[in-house]
């Protein structure tokens, strides 16, 4: 019998375009590198979806296998299953190792090949699972472990030139998708059907601004009625009815880069109870806007928006933070928590930083106004304060519909 390799470089067809150009990635992998050399990393393995992806453009799907990239001081090196082909080299910047499924471990040993034994060794300590880490500890025998994802975290939170122009065009894919929902609104119409108007609509826009990407995971989250009383609600099949509540959710999702778009709409009339607690929230969500600049802490700015809907007898209907950062980052993977207007917080915000802006109020089931409010822009930080680039209208004047 032939003896099967476990590991192996399967350089198949060219290498495709990738979301940002080699120069790019060259920057961010000196970087990485740079924090590497103050930790005294030698070689850097790392394993969640959204490092991978920053520092390599190859986005991973598990699917009950692990992934990785490692970083020395003169490689980067994606290693892949073998269940993907070609793709991974293709899609990468710098080298692919693809490893096999025919020994257990075949996965740590094409990471030992790069990164070798007996290294100082960095990792995400906030993605690598305990049985990972002992493997780790098996397979590179490490001459200690540092946790790299700190550093990381920092260094994804100040977005390039190029991933802005990225961001812009992602909060434009969010617009178009709104208008889309906004025609899809009418009495009687399922959540989900106005929900795969929005997402059809953002995939064919992604497709005309991206022709060389790859397309997944836009998603839209559109509610109605009870169902708005959380941010995270899944779609359902409930019908539409005269003065629901409704609440507008795109997600396009752009070679991993995620941006949204957020509204309170109400399908044709709005009582007016409802509508004093959306003219608050719109308020609440306009001041919070005011207050995003350089040299302003997250925590400051939500101490803010707190004493604004303290003031209107509100603040025990907020449900969760007011904003949160954008790059590489989705529903199942990634996010800055260092970047997220929380009141423990403390992280300074600086021009090329990107933020959302999105304050909710939950009133509960069977009192007035019942529902949940929420408006949703996506705020570069600027030298003098900051650019909202959500262009969909909030607000009453444009979201009663149907």
């Amino acid at each position: 019998m032939t003896d099967r390799p476990d590991f192996y470089s399967f350089h198949n067809g060219d290498k495709a375009t990738l979301p940002f150009a080699e120069i790019e990635y060259a920057a961010r992998l000196k970087g990485l590198r740079a924090a590497m050399a103050e930790a005294g990393v030698t070689a850097c393995v790392l394993t969640s979806m959204h490092n991978v992806a920053y520092y390599s453009g190859f986005l991973y799907c598990s699917f009950g296998r692990p992934y990785a990239l490692v970083v020395t001081e003169s490689e980067s090196v994606t290693v892949s299953a073998g269940i993907d082909g070609g793709q991974p080299w293709r899609r990468c910047h710098g080298d692919n190792i693809t490893y096999t499924d025919w020994r257990q471990g075949n996965f740590w040993r094409a990471i030992r090949a790069v990164a070798g034994e007996g290294r100082v060794v960095g990792y995400e300590g906030d993605h690598l699972t305990l049985q990972a880490r002992d493997a780790l500890e098996d397979f590179l025998a490490p001459l200690t472990m540092v946790d790299i994802a700190p550093a990381t975290m920092r260094q994804r939170m100040r977005k390039s030139p190029a991933e802005i122009a990225l961001i812009r065009q992602g909060a434009a894919v969010a617009d178009a998708g709104g208008y889309a929902i906004r025609e899809a609104v009418r009495e009687g119409a399922r959540e989900i059907d106005v929900a795969m108007a929005g997402r059809d609509a953002m995939e064919l826009e992604i497709a005309r601004r991206f022709p060389d990407a790859e397309y997944r995971d836009t998603w839209v989250w559109f509610q109605s009625g009870i169902n708005t009383d959380g941010a995270h609600n899944p779609v359902t099949g409930r019908h539409l009815r005269r003065g629901d509540i409704l609440s507008l959710n795109t997600f396009p999702m752009i070679s991993g880069y995620y941006t949204a778009l957020e509204r309170t709409m109400f399908l044709g009339e709005v009582d007016d109870a409802s509508a004093a607690i959306w003219d608050a929230n719109v308020a609440a969500h306009e001041h919070g806007i005011s207050r995003l600049g350089p040299g302003v802490s997250c925590a400051e700015v939500t101490a803010a928006i707190n004493a604004f809907l303290s003031d209107r007898g509100l603040l025990h209907y907020r449900s969760f933070g007011y904003g949160h950062s954008f790059g590489i980052l989705s529903h199942y993977y990634g996010r800055e928590a260092g970047l997220e207007l929380r009141e423990d917080v403390d992280t300074v915000l600086e021009p090329g930083m990107v933020i959302s802006m999105e304050p909710m109020l939950t009133i509960p089931e069977g009192q007035p106004g019942a529902g949940g409010y929420r408006e949703h822009d996506i705020l570069i930080i600027t030298e003098d304060g900051c650019e909202n680039i959500t262009g969909y209208p909030y607000g009453p004047g444009f979201n009663v519909v149907g």
